[in-house]
């Protein structure tokens, strides 16, 4: 059985970082590449970013470009989204998903999802 769990959401001051981590299991992680999204209420799910398999390749949405980084450890088996400089926009629930494309740039490109953590931006 694949699951993907997210962790390391919460409440974080405007200008304030956060590191989210996604850990999956039920399937070979190195052979697929991962991906983290957000949605925030009352709109679509949104594209971060994407890490191919060995983690040689990365590709940011535009939102998030210069403050986010995504990386993997395949070691680990984990998935990691470093997000910096965030603001009350950032405020969501952040997913991260698994596809077994070498870089997925939209949602419908992946094969499995987590549950999502939620973090929020505030003072």
């Amino acid at each position: 059985q694949v699951q993907l769990v997210e962790s390391g959401g919460g409440l974080v001051q405007p200008g304030g970082s956060l590191r989210l981590s996604c850990a999956p299991s039920g399937y070979t992680f190195d052979h697929y590449a991962m991906g983290w999204f957000r949605q925030a209420p009352g709109k679509e799910r949104v594209f971060l970013a994407t890490i191919s398999r060995s983690g040689g390749t990365t590709s940011y949405g535009a939102s998030v470009k210069g403050r986010f980084t995504i990386s993997r450890d395949n070691v680990k088996n984990t998935a990691y989204l470093q997000m910096n400089s965030l603001n009350p926009e950032d405020t969501g629930v952040y997913y991260c998903a698994a596809t077994i494309k070498n870089l997925g740039l939209s949602s419908d490109e992946y094969d499995y999802w987590g549950q999502g953590t939620q973090v929020t931006v505030s003072s």
